[in-house]
């Protein structure tokens, strides 16, 4: 297994009551060689409409933050989900977080727990590695249970469209959110230009 991977030993971890042959799931970090399959779990999960969303802005042209892209993969190695996080800042000059999304799992595979054991791994590691503040764009009664909450997010907006009240934060660090306002700007690495080849 992959440095940093998880693994739910029983279905009852991670899980909650799942069948045993769901309950073979590993949440390691995503390699280069995940990226077909990823993408095309998202077009299956979210749809063509998915590029056009207001985080989306925040994530084009830019890495993950490091060390925060996530996939589960089922028994046979099979990718089932996941999970990415991003580099952003509060305003304009303001305080570093993260963006998480998208959050995706296999359609075939919901309500296995895969979301959660995905999300619980994610926050885990950004708390680990650091990181003060977590938000994302998201429906609360699903969110509520790993910490989310709109509490925070009231002087902050995102750089698009969206509904206001999906716009939730979770702090890492007592008081990360405090005072924070303004739109969220990208703050993450950008992916390196692809070089044209010269004309002949």
């Amino acid at each position: 297994m992959e440095a940093g991977a998880s693994r739910a030993t029983t279905p009852s971890v991670a899980f909650g009551d799942i069948s045993p042959s769901r309950a073979e799931i590993a949440v390691v970090a995503e390699t280069a060689a995940d990226v077909p399959a990823r993408e095309a779990l998202l077009d299956r999960a979210m749809g063509p409409k998915r590029r056009k969303k207001s985080s989306e802005k925040l994530r084009r042209g830019r890495r993950p933050s490091e060390g925060l892209a996530f996939v589960a993969r089922d028994a046979s190695g099979t990718v089932a989900g996941t999970v990415r996080l991003w580099d952003v800042v509060l305003g304009e000059g303001g305080k570093a977080a993260l963006l998480l999304g998208p959050l995706a799992v296999d359609p075939a595979l919901k309500n296995a727990g895969i979301g959660s054991a995905l999300m619980r791994h994610a926050v885990t590691e950004a708390e680990r590695l650091g990181h003060a503040a977590i938000l994302l764009v998201g429906d609360a009664p699903y969110y509520e249970r790993f910490g989310f909450s709109a509490a925070k997010t009231g002087s902050l907006a995102m750089p698009g469209p969206y509904e206001r009240h999906r716009l939730l934060a979770r702090e890492l660090v007592v008081g990360a959110l405090d005072g924070a306002q303004g739109t969220l700007k990208p703050a993450g690495r950008k992916l390196k230009a692809q070089r044209l080849p010269l004309a002949a």
